[in-house]
């Protein structure tokens, strides 16, 4: 069985109340791919500019990371510069450059045409569609991931994409405006009209909760010592929750509260240092040390 994910690969200057760093490898398929790959191996679809050399690249290796997909042209990565206030749920950009990222337009290696498992990254809605068509046949769930841009500025394509979705990982501000609902409730059963009968709410510091028909399930965020960068949080996240999906290969929602934690857990490696210095040295022993302890943060024995 195979993950694809598809999605942007990215330089990041960061400012945070922790201090500054210039030219932090980032994007979504990194911070996912890295995540996931300690549960699922994973194929990555991505473009990156000639500032993507062996050092970035020597990240992956050795990892379950299938890098064939990664096409690399002429130029520089998307880049995008932003800085954190004392509220590290909101960043505030400073500078894009689209870059490359500007003309990306994915191509499956025939390999990835068959993966059973999609993971549509934070990309246009139109772009996200030409992945679904390439497919050979219907993964077994498709995963998305959105934000306010496309909500409000693609909003005919992101209806006809949602409706092929199963999975829809989002914030709470991006849940009330694709829904038009106030309560988290109520946005649930509308976008579930959509089409995505799993939705992730991903809430930062607050944690996240999880709908789906079978009921709602509800998990803090994992305490760290210091947070110091909350870039890529959300898509190792996802990286955490779709990878376990994966390996187990199902979508109730018990499975769907244990994939939550493993994602809870996988997103405070990345908050404790710039990028994905933290992530990318976590050891699977460490990973399960944290999930015991959150296991036994949540578990509530006598109620």
């Amino acid at each position: 069985m195979s993950l694809l994910a598809v999605g942007s690969l990215a330089f990041d200057d960061l400012e945070t109340p922790s201090g500054r760093q210039s030219d932090v490898l980032g994007g979504s398929v990194s911070y996912f791919s890295l995540a996931a790959s300690h549960f699922h191996p994973v194929q990555v679809v991505a473009v990156a500019g000639e500032d993507f050399g062996p050092g970035e690249r020597a990240i992956f290796e050795g990892r379950p990371i299938d890098l064939a997909g990664l096409e690399t042209k002429a130029g520089k990565c998307f880049r995008w510069k932003g800085v954190y206030g004392e509220n590290l749920n909101e960043a505030i950009t400073l500078e894009t450059h689209l870059n490359v990222f500007e003309t990306f337009n994915p191509r499956l290696p025939e390999a990835f045409r068959s993966s059973e498992f999609l993971f549509l990254g934070n990309i246009a809605p139109s772009l996200q569609m030409h992945v679904l068509e390439q497919m050979a046949a219907r993964p077994r769930w498709v995963a998305l991931d959105t934000m306010n841009f496309w909500i409000q500025g693609s909003t005919e394509d992101l209806r006809r994409v949602l409706a092929k979705v199963d999975i829809l990982l989002v914030n709470e501000t991006e849940a009330r405006l694709l829904s038009g609902k106030r309560l988290l409730q109520h946005a649930y059963q509308r976008i579930r009209e959509m089409g995505p009968r799993v939705l992730v709410v991903k809430r930062g510091e607050n944690g996240v909760m999880l709908f789906s028909d079978e009921g709602l399930k509800l998990l803090p965020a994992f305490p760290v010592e210091s947070v110091v960068d909350p870039t890529g949080a959300g898509d190792t996240f996802a990286g955490g929750f779709l990878g376990h999906l994966a390996s187990v290969g199902k979508l109730d929602l018990e499975t769907c509260h244990a994939a939550a934690a493993m994602g809870t857990v996988m997103a405070s490696f990345t908050v404790e240092d710039f990028g994905l210095r933290r992530l990318s040295k976590a050891s699977r022993s460490e990973i399960d040390s944290r999930l015991r302890a959150f296991s036994g943060m949540i578990r509530v024995d006598r109620l």
